[in-house]
């Protein structure tokens, strides 16, 4: 076990480059099943949901090799199904993206049940009407879900919810498969359109990209592609929090502001001013900071539910009340009782809502990660703390940070990585 050490109160400055987006390599990596050909995925983010996803694929027979710091080749010509390793799928939410791809390959194969964050219900109802209405069959026992899919078909479907998980696997069923498929109420998440393209590359045809109606022709030919995976905005959007927050002037390399638009201008009601370069958004301090009067998270093109705690940080620095709405999880205030340890005046109103009021002056205690997002809050909130902070179970933050310790040293940061 390891956990960060950070000593806060000083203001930050440099460039900090963001990594590729996880949202988007795990889908990816997951699509790589659907052709026994050759796959090559660069602008790869080091991080630990991203190797559990690449390991899984190890254990089912894929050939795997790093031609790159971030650039590895994946062929998944010799798969076998029954041999994928249940501990590391138990750990993973995300390895409920094999569903389609696994689905568009075998005939009849087994999923364990996925793991991941604990922040909340995350039924996977609207994975498995999609799919059954594809024509697979799901049943499942107390360790794992049994699929039979040897009557998959091309058709019409509606999502009971715009699902990004269920979006993209229904995607790669229906890239899998000959024939038209139709997706209505489908996600359009930056990481939904870049796994669209990575299959259009592998040979599927797909209209509606970047809408919630996709149209897609599929093949049971798919072949290998080459591609590179887009900037993780969530990781963007902490990164500009941190700077706002902190009111410290940095630059965010390698970001997409078309990603951001509404978290841009959620943090300009908070007062933060930007100047914005082709691919790089630079925080311009600015001293006094005003709450918001609510924030609600929504599906993309909404705030997205990953960067709702980083606001919550934010808010706890700014004149005023804020009332953050998370309408799509229920046990992602985890963070705020962190954060009054610290010293933040918040009230937790009902699962979907708290209130915080600022300006707090924070104090560095002893606090816990209890997912990937409210760890990388806490570390803002450490670096803005007064004193020592120590924050564990840092393997959340791990999930989906690369080495974020050494990436902040560069701005000035103190921070160290301990074992425990």
């Amino acid at each position: 076990m390891e956990n960060f050490e950070i000593i806060g109160g000083k203001k930050l400055a440099g460039e900090i480059e963001v990594r590729g987006s996880k949202n988007a390599a795990t889908p990816i990596l997951a699509a790589t099943l659907l052709t026994k050909d050759e796959c090559v995925i660069s602008n790869i983010s080091l991080i630990e949901d991203v190797f559990r996803m690449i390991e899984i694929l190890e254990s089912m027979g894929a050939e795997t090799k790093w031609l790159g710091k971030r650039k590895i080749s994946v062929k998944c010509e010799n798969i076998d199904s029954e041999k994928m390793d249940a501990e590391k799928i138990r750990k993973l939410r995300s390895s409920i993206l094999l569903l389609g791809s696994l689905s568009a390959r075998f005939d009849n194969f087994h999923l364990y049940h996925p793991g991941g964050c604990v922040i909340g219900a995350r039924p996977l109802g609207t994975h498995f009407d999609a799919m059954r209405k594809m024509g697979v069959e799901i049943g499942q026992d107390d360790k794992k879900y049994l699929i039979s899919s040897q009557g998959r078909k091309a058709t019409k479907i509606v999502l009971r919810e715009m699902s990004v998980t269920a979006t993209e696997n229904a995607m790669m069923l229906a890239a899998g498969i000959d024939g038209k498929t139709i997706i209505k109420i489908a996600a359009c998440e930056p990481h939904v359109e870049d796994l669209g393209k990575f299959l259009i590359k592998m040979g599927a045809k797909i209209k509606g990209l970047g809408t919630h109606t996709l149209e897609i022709t599929g093949t049971e030919n798919l072949r290998g592609a080459k591609h590179k995976i887009i900037p993780d905005a969530n990781e963007a959007a902490t990164f500009l929090i941190m700077g706002v927050a902190t009111k410290s002037p940095i630059i965010v390399k390698n970001t997409r502001e078309d990603h951001l638009d509404l978290v841009l201008e959620k943090l300009r009601e908070f007062g933060a001013n930007f100047k914005i370069e082709k691919n790089s958004i630079e925080v311009i301090p600015e001293e006094n900071l005003k709450a918001v009067s609510k924030i609600d998270t929504r599906t993309y093109p909404g705030v997205p539910s990953d960067v709702q705690a980083p606001f919550g940080v934010l808010a706890t620095q700014a004149e005023g009340k804020t009332l953050i709405h998370d309408s799509l999880y229920e046990s992602r205030f985890n963070y705020v009782n962190e954060l009054k340890k610290m010293g933040a005046e918040a009230e937790i109103l009902d699962p979907h809502r708290v209130e915080i009021t600022g300006p707090a002056k924070l104090t560095g205690q002893e606090i816990t990660s209890f997912d990937l997002r409210a760890g990388a809050t806490l570390i803002i909130a450490a670096l803005l703390a007064e004193g020592k902070s120590v924050i564990n179970e840092i393997y959340q933050v791990d999930r989906g940070y690369e080495r974020i310790e050494k990436r902040l040293k560069k701005l000035g940061a103190n921070i160290r990585r301990l074992k425990v």
